[in-house]
């Protein structure tokens, strides 16, 4: 499980815990994690669905905010054959 005290659990507990969205740049502010694209690999090797959605912010600058889902059935398939050909 994810330890809820180090920066990939502050981001595990915004995004899985409270369904919140994080941005880089919020996640920077809040927790101090430079990198929230190897945070999110993280969860996501854990099994997390964490989905990473474009946007223009405002200022005309793209944005990528990554929240939790559900995961695509095209993912499920891949882990069930996975599990079947005995790489997990």
């Amino acid at each position: 499980m994810i330890n809820l005290q180090t920066k990939t659990g502050k981001a595990f507990k915004a995004l899985v815990l409270n369904g919140e969205t994080l941005t880089p740049s919020e996640a920077k502010k809040r927790f101090g994690i430079g990198n929230l694209s190897a945070e999110v690999t993280r969860i996501r090797q854990a099994g997390f669905a964490i989905h990473a959605n474009g946007r223009k912010a405002a200022n005309g600058v793209h944005v990528t905010e990554y929240v939790h889902g559900k995961p695509s059935r095209k993912v499920v398939a891949a882990g069930y054959r996975a599990l079947a050909m005995g790489l997990v």
